[in-house]
């Protein structure tokens, strides 16, 4: 089901554009019917009243919460059903935040994360895509909504941005807390500033060097970082908004020397912040999750050479926050890296 949908069926009800965005914006910032500065009997016609109640249960039923595991940190990660027993993951974040899935699966097939494992099962469509964030708002209030989770949001790109249409309309988020996260699919570049409600963006750089971008992000667009860099920087002069610089640190992998001086060479007196993120540790992959201290120097060190840079801890630590891990833990799968799995990831270490 998509968005455009529940719209035509309201539309056929005899519900004008006003009345689609009251039920829309009851449904997603879950609030009862009944609230309201006017009554629905004094606002709605009989039609679209009568099949209110049959409505809201189909778009609640869209998503179930099947399990919830609270973090230390105050994060949460949830293991979210869909209606064809397909099952996504969001995660509750600190300071009223949401991480959302566009995707069962993922077609990118990065290297450090589980997501991908078994490629793309499905897309998430538009209106599961909201059904998450008004699932999380029954849990606790939710004011920002990033599309981090499972999937390259660029590959269900029709889904996405309506989704973020609605989020940044009835949904009452602000545009800026909108974050569309990508690998960097040219596609998103040329669509995201298009519509009304335009997101923050943020790109996954995770290195600076092209052939190890290639090893690490097998299956994404050919950009080189400083294509995507330079790809981002158009974006946050159009929109006004920083460009949020994702890596992921790996130790011995992207950690070394030479990439601090890609990063300066990259990204100083660009309009953006690096967003530094010690790996997630994920059991079944041949990764590791480098020294809180070790972290902590890179940051300021990249600091007092002039690039915006934030050490963020991953959330969910110590519930397997590593998108993917729950679900997968859900389905059984195996926890130990095969030993094919180990020899097919040769990446280049670190100078």
């Amino acid at each position: 089901m998509a968005i455009a949908d529940i719209e035509r069926r309201l539309t056929a009800l005899g519900a004008n554009d006003a009345h689609v965005q009251r039920v829309l914006r009851h449904w997603v910032q879950d609030r009862p019917l009944t609230e309201g500065r006017r009554k629905l009997e004094h606002f709605l016609p009989q039609a679209v009243r009568d099949a209110l109640p049959a409505l809201m249960d189909e778009l609640h039923g869209l998503t179930r919460l099947l399990e919830s595991h609270p973090g230390e940190d105050g994060s949460a990660r949830l293991l979210v059903g869909l209606r064809d027993g397909q099952t996504v993951e969001s995660v509750l974040l600190p300071r009223d935040g949401l991480c959302v899935s566009s995707q069962v699966g993922c077609a990118v097939g990065c290297q450090f994360c589980m997501t991908g494992r078994d490629g793309l099962l499905r897309q998430v469509t538009s209106a599961e895509i909201v059904a998450q964030v008004a699932l999380a708002r029954r849990q606790r209030a939710v004011k920002k909504v990033v599309f981090m989770g499972m999937g390259e949001p660029s590959h269900n790109l029709d889904a996405v941005l309506e989704a973020i249409q609605l989020l940044g309309t009835a949904g009452n988020i602000g545009h800026k807390n909108l974050v569309f996260s990508t690998v960097g699919d040219p596609r998103a570049f040329e669509r995201l500033s298009d519509g009304p409600v335009k997101p923050a963006l943020a790109l996954s750089l995770h290195t600076t060097k092209p052939a190890l971008r290639r090893e690490l992000l097998p299956r994404a667009p050919r950009l080189t970082p400083r294509e995507l860099v330079e790809a981002g920087e158009r974006y946050a002069r159009e929109t006004g908004y920083p460009i949020q610089y994702q890596w992921t640190l790996l130790d011995g992998v992207n950690d070394g020397e030479d990439e601090l001086d890609g990063i300066v060479e990259l990204l100083k007196g660009k309009y953006g912040v690096l967003n530094m993120i010690p790996y997630n540790s994920v059991p079944t992959l041949p990764f590791v999750r480098p020294d809180w201290d070790k972290a902590r120097d890179i940051a300021r060190r990249l600091h007092e050479r002039g690039v915006l840079t934030k050490l963020r801890d991953s959330a969910g630590q110590d519930v397997e926050g590593g998108c993917g891990q729950l679900r997968a833990r859900s389905l059984d799968l195996p926890r130990e890296a095969s030993a094919a799995t180990r020899r097919a990831i040769r990446i280049t270490p670190a100078g």
